[in-house]
């Protein structure tokens, strides 16, 4: 049986990961001047009250070294290991990861590290982990798992809003005169994840709860011929639970899910998004 490794910023519950005896190495990230992510951290409440107060974090990719040294100590036991990081689109993360998996095999040819790009973030990378996860523990091969991730990765949609226009701006997401004009008006950007792991604005909607109601919308739309894959939504949020509970219970209504993992934006996604993001994750016919 393979070894599944994934990052902090898949937004998996710890429980969860611990379960399914999956790995996870963390980004780290800077605020007021301290360095957390490596045994330090905040808990996220703390973290976007911290933003709320006007305080602007920084992060940074998980470098070759930090891969090198996790790795190499995983091949002492594991003899495959399943690497699924962040999006190349939005992180050097996965260069990192396959670098220091090229030099690990170099001096361990027992071993085998498939590192993919996911080409997710948060819980669309957390979706894949369950999926990978569910068909290893049903005793699928690595080589199966990785047939099934080529064929299903971009069938994973993301969608999400927010209620801050200017953690965008900081981004590049979104303009200065947009983020003043759009606040001004109470304009929520709706956004997705595209077939290389960026993030597209695709949609808005004037109002919080229209915009919460537009992320459901998006699910009717794409979840067409996947309804078989009803087994699980997941559902990520930048400190607002209520609004993540909201729609989760729109999902509900609507569409009969019972199964649910709703968690809190980790602190490295929650840098650029701000609080009060609410992103759905879902598999559908395409993103």
């Amino acid at each position: 049986m393979f070894y599944i490794v994934t990052d902090t910023t898949a937004d998996l519950p710890k429980s969860f990961l611990e379960e399914r005896n999956i790995g996870c190495l963390p980004l780290s990230y800077i605020l007021d001047g301290v360095t957390y992510g490596h045994g330090v951290d905040l808990e996220p409440q703390e973290f976007f009250s911290m933003m709320r107060q006007g305080k602007m974090p920084t992060t940074s990719q998980i470098n070759p070294e930090e891969a090198y040294s996790y790795l190499s100590g995983l091949v002492a036991t594991e003899k495959e290991i399943l690497v699924l990081p962040l999006s190349s689109g939005i992180s050097g993360t996965y260069n990192s990861f396959r670098i220091a998996a090229g030099d690990v095999m170099n001096e361990h040819p027992d071993c085998r590290i498939e590192v993919v790009d996911t080409l997710c973030a948060s819980l669309g990378d957390g979706m894949l982990i369950y999926r990978c996860a569910q068909m290893r523990d049903q005793g699928a091969s690595l080589d199966e798992v990785l047939d099934w991730i080529k064929n299903n990765q971009f069938h994973i949609v993301h969608v999400f809003t927010v209620d801050d226009l200017f953690h965008l701006m900081r981004g590049g997401r979104v303009s200065r005169t947009a983020a003043v004009l759009g606040t001004l008006v109470g304009i929520k950007p709706m956004l997705h994840m595209d077939n290389e792991g960026h993030l597209i604005n695709i949609d808005k909607v004037r109002g919080r709860k229209k915009s919460l109601h537009a992320l459901v919308d998006y699910m009717e739309l794409k979840r067409r011929n996947y309804k078989d894959y009803d087994d699980i939504v997941m559902i990520s949020h930048g400190d607002c639970q209520e609004d993540a509970e909201y729609v989760r219970d729109l999902v509900k209504e609507r569409f009969g899910i019972n199964n649910f993992i709703i968690n809190s934006l980790g602190p490295v996604i929650g840098a650029h998004t701000g609080p009060g993001l609410v992103a759905l994750f879902f598999m559908g016919e395409s993103r």
